[in-house]
This record gives C-alpha cells, structure tokens and sequence, in this order.
C-alpha cells in the first residue's frame, strides 16, 4: 500500500462508524463515504454510478450475475473470477496473442438475445492489451452491453473503458490501495437489477469507509507508467538474449505485466528457486498460482504440454527498482544455467 493509502485507512479505522446510521457520527462518516466514492470516480474519469464492493471479484459477481440480459459472454482469456460469475458463459475465442477475434465476437453475438460481453483491458497474466474501442463497436452494434475488467488498469492510463464501456471493474490493491474494497461502474443502473441493502440497493452489507478511503487516496497518487515499461523492456530483452521466451512479446502489453517461458524448466521449478533467491513471481495470476493448475489463458492461445506448464508471470509496482530487476536477471539466468546443468 502507499503512504497515502495507509494514512487514509487509520484515519477511516480512527472515525469509523456506520456510514448507514441516522445519528451524528453515522452521517458525518456518510459523508465521507459519498466523497471517498466521488474521489475514485474522478480518479478513473467517470461521470456516473459508482458501486463500493469487497474487490474486483464480486465486482463482477455483481454485473454478470444481475445485469439485465438473456446471455452472458466471456473471453477465452478472462480472469477465473468473470468465467465463474458467468456461470456457464459462452467462451468468445482468441488468436495466438491472446486478442479477442473480432470475428468470434460478432458470430457470438449474432441471432440471439440481449448479452452481456466481459473483456479485461490487460490479460492478468500475460499483460496483453485488448483493443476496446473497436471491439465496444462491435458490442453495442448488436444491442449487447460490455463489461470491462479494468483491475489492472491504473487511473487515468486509458479513456477507452471510461469512453466505451457500460460496466467496468476496478480493484484498489491493484492500485496500491487496500485489499477488500474495489468498484463496479456502471453507465446505466436501469441495466442492472438491485437487490436491496446498501449501495442505493444493489449491494448489501455495511459498508467499509477505511477501505474506500484508502482506495480514494491511492488512485489520487499518480503511478509512474514510464518507468514501469522500462523496466519491463529491460527484462523481456535480458531474458530473450538468455534464451528465454516473452510471451505475446508482439501485442499490446500492460507495462508492468508480463509472462516468460524458461525452455524445459517447469513452472513451478522455477518459482521455487526464484524464490529462494529473493524474487517473488506467480505461474498464472496471483489468484489462481497457487492451485499450479496449466493456465487456461495460455490454452486459448494455442499453447500446449509442455510449454504450456514452462511460463511464469512477473508484475512490476510502484516500488520495483532497477536494481530489482536487475537481481532478477541474475536469478533468472543462474536457474536456467543451473537446472539444465542438472537435467543435462
């Protein structure tokens, strides 16, 4: 978390009460709220509803689950929270980069119902970038409505969610704010049913000032994107001299995301020994790593056994230094020599 995020959630712990209260304390914590939540909408540049939630997750619980469609829709390459919420969602395919085929999309949308489309604006695990301008098009060309997942997304780095989305998902951890608190934004509440409780209705449960106050802070911090791609095309090139593969290295990547394959050394090898030496990676997203599940993402764009189980995902922060990278460099290169040695 920032500095900034850490000061504002103490201070929300120091005068919290429930912001749904009638009394004093409960409306001047009301108070807070409505301006924590006015504060990340202009972060992100949205001039409608904002929805406070517990994360990106039910985030998009929420929109695939309640928005007021007869089909739900994902990407191939979507996260495993959206393909979950869309509950049996037909699967819209992606070419060898992992990009949304235009194509596929339209035929999805053809014939049917009202739908609603998810797509992530940058793949959680490989960092590739979908085009939303041209693929919303497509969208609203058929009288669907789009879901944009934008967790990855830092404020203000993009106005085409923003510009073309009826839905998108923001998640505060991700921004260097707290974890437990993200939002769904939405153009139009009359697409989505409510359910009562809190949030004008469509979210129940007390609701956590700290946590957006700390997401308020941190989206006011701006993020550093240049330095991020630097350090990012430092590493793809280190570890394309070292014989190493970058994942999708020829689509648009978020600059501080991105997938590598170590020839014969499986993944969950080399997170093993990359974390003896200090370096933190994951095999797929942060939320799935752990299961050493194949990524479903890399089966979509054609990868198979055993390259499929050879890749690791590596994300740059705020804090993430030169001399970081450059120690993961070091490791990378040592734990490649040093397992074919092995192996050899």
């Amino acid at each position: 978390m920032t500095a900034a995020a850490v000061a504002a959630v103490a201070q929300g712990v120091a005068r919290w009460a429930n912001p749904s209260s009638p009394h004093a304390e409960g409306r001047a914590a009301r108070a807070a709220l409505e301006e924590a939540r006015r504060r990340i909408a202009k972060g992100y540049g949205w001039r409608h509803d904002l929805i406070l939630t517990s994360g990106a997750s039910e985030a998009l619980a929420i929109a695939l689950g309640r928005a007021s469609v007869a089909r739900r829709l994902v990407s191939a390459v979507e996260h495993d929270s959206a393909i979950r919420a869309g509950g049996g969602a037909a699967m819209i395919g992606v070419d060898g980069d992992g990009l949304v085929r235009a194509d596929a999309l339209e035929s999805a949308l053809a014939g049917g119902d009202r739908a609603i489309v998810a797509i992530q604006w940058a793949n959680s695990e490989t960092g590739v970038r979908q085009p939303i301008a041209e693929l919303a098009s497509i969208v609203h060309a058929a009288g669907a409505l789009l879901l944009v997942d934008a967790a990855q997304m830092p404020a203000g780095a993009d106005p085409a969610p923003i510009d073309h989305a009826d839905f998108v998902v923001v998640s505060a951890h991700k921004r260097g704010g707290p974890p437990g608190v993200g939002a769904l934004l939405v153009r139009d509440l009359g697409t989505l049913s409510p359910t009562g409780g809190q949030e004008r209705g469509y979210r129940a449960g007390t609701e956590n000032l700290p946590g957006a106050l700390g997401f308020a802070a941190a989206v006011e911090e701006p993020e550093d994107i240049a330095r991020m791609a630097a350090l990012r095309v430092t590493l793809d090139d280190a570890i394309r001299r070292s014989g190493g593969e970058v994942v999708a290295d020829q689509a648009p990547r978020h600059p501080a995301i991105a997938s590598y394959r170590m020839r014969g050394i499986a993944a969950a090898a080399q997170l093993i020994r990359l974390d003896m030496a200090g370096i933190a990676v994951s095999a797929g997203s942060a939320c799935s790593s752990g299961s050493m599940k194949p990524s479903h993402v890399l089966a979509a764009m054609g990868w198979r056994d055993p390259a499929l189980r050879e890749v690791i995902r590596i994300s740059f922060g705020r804090t993430t230094s030169e001399e970081d990278v450059a120690r993961a460099i070091v490791a990378w290169r040592q734990v490649s020599r040093e397992t074919r040695d092995v192996l050899a």
